[in-house]
């Protein structure tokens, strides 16, 4: 359902189809008691899919970079890449801190706004001590969010006069989802469009090192406390991403399996969100209340208003 809607309409964004769908199949019960043991039956696999398929996703999504993209943006891009990184990510976490959401929560939702949406949630995910519930919400609202961005970008660069080396990478460097950015940065040409998905993968390579450092954070708090069991300083899928980079790097990826990876990519977390939406419960996710909408809002304007300065002054 969720191809097929963006074939049709491919302003919509199959993530966000997915998740929805997802939380559509998982509350059914709730609207039809007679499809409680159907949907009970489906939800082994449900799980598979949000765990395991979310994470051979991120592993796939190493094959479409490598250390040569980064090194073609020249220092003032990587500062602006880093710079908008940093900023949103603690910046986020600081916003959540004040609205009195729980701390996995706000982790989550800085590391999707901050890197590349669901995939970077699904890398902090074992990281963040969150419920199902909150990795939804959060995967849903960064999905949102870079849907609006896909249409507003490009009215808003118009407004702002940027060139087209400054469109391609503020959209690179603020909107979330890399299908999402292509579809964004597609409206201004080529050359906006090279600009934005260089920018944009870069942001990816700084998946693996905000993962282990929230790690090392949380095994020293482990080490304090007992009872806790520290994570691992890099999961397993995350070395598996870097590890496919590397291939990239060394020209051991040919540009056919680039295209295959990432098609696997997109599959496994299409079918991953479906798997996250449908372990939503819609009464549980009142009780959050409208602070995390609030919170999704101000990441938004924190990633594209640090972005968008750092656009102007760097490039």
């Amino acid at each position: 359902m969720a191809l097929a809607a963006n074939r049709i309409v491919p302003q919509v964004s199959t993530l966000l189809v997915a998740v929805v769908a997802g939380m559509l199949l998982g509350n059914a019960p709730t609207m039809v008691p007679e499809l409680d043991h159907a949907v009970a039956c489906l939800r082994p696999g449900l799980a598979v899919a949000a765990k395991r398929l979310l994470r051979l996703g991120v592993v796939f999504l190493g094959a479409r970079l490598s250390l040569g993209q980064i090194a073609e943006l020249g220092a003032p891009a990587l500062v602006l890449v880093v710079g908008t990184v940093v900023a949103t990510f603690f910046g986020t976490q600081y916003i959540g801190c004040r609205l009195g959401l729980s701390r996995g929560l706000s982790l989550l939702v800085a590391t999707g706004y901050s890197i590349c949406g669901a995939s970077a949630i699904a890398a902090m995910e074992s990281s963040a001590d969150a419920d199902e519930e909150e990795v939804a919400l959060s995967i849903g609202l960064v999905t949102v969010a870079g849907t609006v961005a896909m249409f507003s970008l490009p009215v808003l660069a118009g407004w702002f006069g940027l060139s087209d080396d400054q469109f391609g990478a503020w959209v690179g460097a603020s909107v979330h989802d890399v299908a999402q950015v292509v579809a964004a940065a597609s409206t201004g040409g080529a050359a906006v469009l090279a600009v934005a998905v260089v920018v944009k993968l870069t942001r990816v390579v700084l998946l693996a090192p905000i993962v282990a450092a929230t790690n090392v954070v949380r095994s020293r708090g482990a080490s304090a406390a007992d009872g806790r069991v520290a994570p691992p300083l890099m999961p397993l899928f995350v070395v598996g991403f870097l590890a496919l980079m590397l291939l990239r790097t060394l020209g051991l990826v040919s540009d056919l399996a680039v295209d295959v990876s990432s098609t696997i990519s997109g599959l496994l977390l299409t079918a991953a969100l479906v798997g996250l939406g449908a372990g939503v419960r819609v009464d549980r996710l009142r009780r959050l209340g409208g602070a995390p909408f609030l919170l999704g809002g101000l990441a938004w304007l924190v990633v594209g208003g640090v972005s968008l300065v750092g656009v102007a002054v760097l490039v």
